[in-house]
């Protein structure tokens, strides 16, 4: 294109055609699709809305419309424990059992498990792809400078003379655009978004079940403890029994069938002392793997049961809140949510895609007029694609995608199920376990009433033997099965903390790969390309006036699209329906 020039500086130059200047051009239509991909970015975006499901309509996990307190027991771990409904779960919940080691390992498990890093990174990993996905929705500027020295022959344009020698210069500026018309970045970047958000709770999951498990089986070790040092006693008192049984059969006064009757008693009490012991290594073993050590760099720290302290009320959160709080929970949600927008996904490749690509450079034989205004070259191109034919793989994807969206759904509702039935498991057990070291203390005390008195009357001759060693069985496994009610009373406590959610959402020592980023792509939108899908990390109460009694969740999971929702079916078969756009 020539055009006029509109002043100079010599006569030569004025004499010169000139091409105007494409900068006010190029400019006007690069800030013009800037300026319009805002409204087109808001305008629509195809595909289902995701909601949460509803929570179960129902106000309590067991039939009991109030739990009563358990029952108490002069022992260790025997105080009652009393259920406060609507209670919340604290962050630290393993110091309300007052022991300082349990604290210790329960920061070292954190702070050097292998599973809490590598869950950790997962959870980098996947908010990266966020930040990739998101760089979608920008254009791609490509910037390029060349140079180059070349010789002409004449030869080639049938003339003779000297060879023509000149240098080319070249600088472009080049953008490739694709409008998100349709909302296909977008929906891209919510699924990223809930990839992330599975991540996230992955790793509380992972903190949860290492904190339970580390505190768990420091129990379990005290409770070996004390079943080894019962046993222990016990075989020191059957050793002193058959001493004098020996004795008293050495003077004639008992058959040395009663001397073989206290052996044979003796050996079998002996026999149950290595299981104890492998019992207690292994757990060592597995303590140490918890805490992020080697089974050699075993320091021997360990606590007493009759040193723990066991919590007198219980927090029992409200079914509403229990679906905000389970990290399971939280993470079958989330994939729910990214099979929702990868639906969208779909549904925006089977419609147009729109491309521009403007560009701006410059052409000079030489460097000092490469930036003059006639070496500018510009353009700008749009386009739109749109396939016409593939076999229906595009339209396939889709319903495949759907199909997926509906097994998640249903997985959705299994693992709330699954929550529900661990409370209520929890609870029974916390209840019922009471009653049990009830039981146990008073059979381990009229256990040793009646070895005492059967040892008494074989003294005078009153019973045999047999009835002495029957009397030392009951009371030996009196004593272990009581040690076992007694730690069994802070091991329900634990699965209790644990089936409720373990308090995440009340923790202050989450680490930067944990933590949401404030006003980050977890916190909702940032811009106008980020839709507003994501949920507040805290546990809501919500409630559901909707769903049937006993109904797991309800499916009222998607909606018509951002803009303008329309009423349609909330069933994930209707997501390939949902192709509206709204502007």
């Amino acid at each position: 294109m020539v055009g006029f020039a509109q002043g100079s500086k010599s006569a030569a130059a004025d004499a010169r055609p000139v091409r105007p200047s494409g900068r006010p051009a190029l400019r006007t239509a690069v800030l013009a699709a800037a300026a319009s991909s805002p409204f087109l970015l808001a305008g629509c975006m195809v595909g289902p809305n995701f909601k949460p499901p509803d929570a179960p309509a129902v106000s309590g996990y067991t039939a009991e419309p109030k739990l009563r307190p358990t029952a108490s027991t002069a022992a260790a771990g025997g105080a009652s424990q009393s259920f406060v409904s609507g209670a919340d779960v604290g962050g630290s919940w393993w110091t309300e059992f007052g022991s300082p080691q349990i604290n210790a390992f329960v920061e070292e498990a954190v702070r050097n498990h292998p599973d809490i890093k590598s869950a950790q990174y997962a959870l980098r990993a996947a908010r990266e792809t966020v930040l990739v996905k998101q760089g979608g929705l920008f254009p791609t500027v490509n910037g390029s400078l060349s140079g180059q020295r070349e010789q002409v022959a004449q030869a080639t344009n049938g003339t003779t003379g000297p060879t023509s020698i000149y240098s080319l210069f070249n600088t472009s500026v080049s953008v490739s655009y694709t409008l998100d018309v349709f909302g296909g970045t977008r929906r891209g970047i919510e699924s990223a978004q809930a990839q992330a958000e599975y991540q996230r709770f992955q790793l509380e999951a992972t903190y949860l079940t290492l904190i339970a498990n580390v505190v768990t089986t420091t129990i379990t070790d005290a409770s070996l403890r004390d079943q080894i040092a019962a046993t222990q006693d016990i075989i020191k008192a059957e050793t002193d029994q058959l001493q004098r049984v020996q004795h008293q059969f050495e003077l004639g006064a008992v058959p040395q069938s009663d001397v073989l009757s206290q052996q044979a008693t003796l050996a079998q009490t002996q026999a149950t002392l290595p299981p104890l012991q492998k019992q207690l290594a292994q757990g060592r073993n597995q303590l140490m793997a918890y805490l992020g050590r080697l089974p050699n760099q075993d320091r021997g720290e360990h606590v007493r049961l009759s040193a723990l302290r066991l919590p007198r009320k219980l927090p029992v959160s409200l079914p509403s809140s229990l679906v905000r709080q389970r990290p399971d929970i939280r993470q079958s949600e989330a994939t729910l949510h990214q099979a929702a927008a990868t639906v969208g996904v779909d549904v925006a490749n089977l419609l147009p895609q729109v491309n521009l690509t403007p560009s701006f450079g410059t052409a000079s034989l030489d460097t000092a007029h490469l930036f003059s205004p006639d070496s500018i070259a510009w353009s700008v191109a749009a386009s739109i694609q749109q396939t016409l034919f593939d076999g229906g793989k595009l339209y396939r994807t889709k319903e495949a995608d759907v199909a997926t969206f509906e097994q998640d759904y249903q997985s959705y509702q299994s693992t709330v199920i699954t929550a529900f039935q661990n409370v209520a498991d929890s609870l029974r057990a916390v209840q019922y376990d009471a009653s049990t070291l009830n039981a146990q203390m008073a059979s381990e005390k009229a256990s040793l009433d009646s070895l005492k008195m059967a040892q008494e009357q074989f003294k005078v001759g009153a019973i045999g033997y047999a009835t002495v060693i029957n009397a030392q069985q009951t009371f030996q496994n009196a004593v272990i099965s009581r040690v076992q009610a007694q730690a069994a009373r802070f091991s329900d406590t634990v699965a209790l903390y644990q089936s409720l959610g373990g308090g995440w959402w009340n923790r202050t020592d989450e680490t930067k790969e944990a933590a949401p980023r404030k006003g980050g792509y977890l916190e909702g939108p940032s811009g106008p390309g980020v839709a507003a899908t994501q949920t507040k990390d805290a546990p809501a109460s919500t409630t559901s006036s909707t769903a049937p009694s006993g109904q797991a969740v309800s499916p009222k999971t998607v909606s018509a699209n951002t803009a303008a929702p329309s009423s349609v079916s909330t069933k994930a078969a209707t997501a390939k329906t949902s192709m509206e756009t709204a502007q």
